[in-house]
């Protein structure tokens, strides 16, 4: 693994750009959401950050950035109700062995060493009943090993979301920031679509969810990340519990820098991950509800593999645990 300390001044530039936009882009959706809060049908939160199986949700997590699980309330009606407004938000902290993200293990790169990292995301989402829907969110990674920069990175993105069933396509853009690492900083545009599959099996629920997604590194990089995955649920009825398996596989193509400070040396695929999630509903567990919130207990466990010695990725198992709110 080779570290990259060239000065690139084009990033400096990128984290100007990159934050008018977010910013621009966030005041514009909390105007929209706010006229039509009152009208617009409910919608569950996700994390669209391309981290996770965007679980992305629900959740697009997502990853992304880090993945959120849908928790049943046992006990609850539908009178007592939660938000039904057209503006949700989801909010997550955890604290991870490592910092992964598309293959490449960040801590060892940055402090070559391992150490927890303590990883915070939130998303605003906004229903805007028939028409495709916009969504803002962060992510930050606070490690306090890093010998640079306790904040290694701060990941802002946006997007919008459409749902036509069977599938579900999102479009957005990621801004990548390394504080006191300016250099390195860069911005992708993303697309993605998502398979209801129960829509083809005639169940209730979602079978795998199958997705796929496509980034360009648009700013300094300068190539593609592919990604296709897969993720099932299943919902322990009356306990608050429910357990998910994801499963993905990522492909690169002409990334001259990949993340942070890393080289790859060749095309091809690079990395897959397996793992298991676990969400214990809060709100079950102390029997409030569903009108404060939704609060959630998350547990992640993952193997990363790579799948060729000449393209840059890490093998291991890691994972972590946190809580989760949604309203």
């Amino acid at each position: 693994m080779s570290v990259v300390y060239a000065e690139r001044s084009s990033g400096r530039r990128s984290h100007g750009r990159g934050a008018a936009l977010f910013a621009a882009f966030a005041m514009l959706c909390g105007f929209v959401g706010a006229a039509l809060a009152q009208d617009a049908p409910a919608m569950d939160a996700a994390v669209h950050d391309p981290l996770v199986p965007w679980s992305a949700p629900s959740e697009l997590t997502l990853l992304a950035d880090q993945p959120s699980v849908s928790v049943p309330v046992a006990g609850m009606g539908s009178e007592e109700g939660g938000n039904f407004g057209g503006v949700n938000l989801s909010l997550n902290v955890n604290y991870m062995t490592d910092d992964m993200y598309r293959g490449v293990n960040y801590g060892e790169v940055a402090t070559h060493k391992k150490s927890l990292n303590m990883q915070c995301s939130g998303e605003l989402s906004f229903d805007l009943g028939r028409f495709p829907h916009p969504f803002v969110g962060v992510f930050v990674d606070v490690d306090d090993s890093d010998p640079i920069s306790r904040f290694k990175e701060i990941r802002p993105y946006f997007g919008l979301e459409w749902k036509m069933r069977p599938l579900t396509f999102a479009i957005g853009d990621t801004s990548y920031i390394y504080p006191e690492r300016e250099q390195f900083n860069t911005s992708e545009a993303w697309v993605k679509m998502t398979l209801d599959d129960s829509y083809l099996t005639g169940t209730d629920q979602p079978l795998l969810s199958p997705y796929i997604m496509a980034a360009y590194d648009y700013d300094i990089n300068n190539g593609w990340y592919f990604e296709a995955g897969v993720r099932h649920d299943w919902v322990i009825e009356d306990t608050g519990l429910t357990i998910s398996a994801v499963a993905d596989v990522g492909y690169i193509s002409g990334i001259q820098t990949v993340f942070v400070f890393t080289e790859p040396r060749d095309n091809g695929f690079q990395h897959y991950d397996i793992g298991i999630l676990g969400s214990y509903s809060l709100n079950t567990l102390f029997d409030f509800p569903r009108r404060f919130g939704e609060w959630s207990l998350n547990g992640y466990v993952y193997y990363t593999g790579k799948f060729q010695n000449d393209i840059l990725a890490d093998s291991q198992v890691w994972g972590g645990f946190g809580i989760g709110f949604k309203y």
